[in-house]
């Protein structure tokens, strides 16, 4: 009893520590980047997506490694439904919408898409091996190499009409701005250690198996710098940086999260990741494209409801009819 409370102590803890550090982690960030003269949508889909991703990386690293392979890819796979349905459903419902560059969702959008397919082809032939991994390695590396590209278009468009105001911005760096926001990313990454330690600690107490851990609480859980990000992000009116966080850490949680892994050992595919968590997944994906075309280019809040209401259909079905 002592060590339950112990436990649910810390989780209570951990949040109020990430929910600090993403808002400080946010703010800085944007500063350096307008003083950089880089786009809310490269600053999303880069810094602020590998930033926030790291808990779930660094969770499926070590459950892969550990032996847990069933968590790694189910911490993945339940994270990029969760980021989807789950952070930007929440998010557009409180902030009423959320708007988006045409040409950012259209890029990073259909990059998340092709991803997701990308895994389920490689889960067809069962284990993702050293081969699946390197490709995906160097996927992203090209992936990267467009947002170095795009960003500097962007900034050769804009080199005209906002040289004065980027010279301003950039005389306002300072070594505080910077130490601050990685002050912030630290606050999240320790924040969420803490939160994913209480939270399997609980779950075991409860007797969840390793997959639906993965799937819910480790996904979850590691996504609650998305979370506190995304919806911060959007109260805040910066509507490219909340997009772009949760598009660039879906990428980068395949491509990356099971990628690195996947050089180690060989990663498992359970069946029902194969035919019902992953099709899931694609199908948020879509359904969030789709919204946002039939929005006019805009999340809003009836869509953002529509992807809560289709995240706890999954957890129910997946709990209930499935686990």
């Amino acid at each position: 009893m002592f060590q339950l409370a112990a436990l649910v102590g810390a989780l209570a803890v951990s949040l109020i520590i990430v929910i600090k550090s993403a808002d400080l982690f946010v703010d800085n960030l944007v500063d350096i980047g307008s003083a950089l003269g880089i786009s809310q949508i490269i600053l999303g889909v880069t810094a602020s997506a590998i930033g926030t991703s790291l808990p779930e990386f660094g969770s499926a690293v070590i459950a892969s490694l550990s032996g847990s392979v069933e968590i790694g890819v189910g911490t993945v796979i339940g994270s990029n439904i969760w980021n989807i349905a789950g952070i930007l459903g929440i998010s557009a419902t409180v902030a009423g919408v959320i708007n988006t560059d045409t040409r950012g969702i259209t890029r990073d959008g259909l990059m998340t898409l092709v991803t997701g397919l990308i895994l389920v082809f490689f889960m067809l032939f069962g284990n993702i091996t050293w081969t699946a991994s390197i490709f995906m390695i160097v996927l992203y590396a090209f992936y990267l190499w467009r947002l170095i590209k795009a960003q500097k278009n962007h900034n050769i468009h804009n080199h005209n009409k906002e040289k004065l105001q980027e010279k301003k911005s950039r005389d306002k760096i300072n070594k505080k701005t910077v130490g601050l926001a990685i002050l912030g990313i630290v606050g999240l990454i320790i924040g969420c250690r803490i939160l994913v330690y209480s939270g399997v600690e609980i779950a075991r107490i409860a007797g969840i198996p390793e997959m639906i851990m993965g799937l819910f609480t480790l996904a979850i859980g590691t996504s609650i710098p998305e979370l506190v990000v995304t919806l911060s992000s959007a109260m805040k009116g910066l509507h490219d940086l909340s997009i772009g966080t949760v598009l660039g850490s879906n990428t980068f949680n395949i491509l990356i999260g099971i990628g690195v892994p996947a050089l180690f050992m060989a990663i498992p595919v359970e069946t029902l990741s194969l035919t019902f968590d992953a099709p899931v997944m694609i199908l948020v994906t879509l359904m969030l494209l789709l919204l946002i075309k039939m929005g006019n280019m805009k999340l809003t809040r009836t869509g953002g409801i529509i992807l809560l209401i289709t995240y706890l259909s999954y957890a129910i079905i997946r709990l209930t009819l499935l686990a």
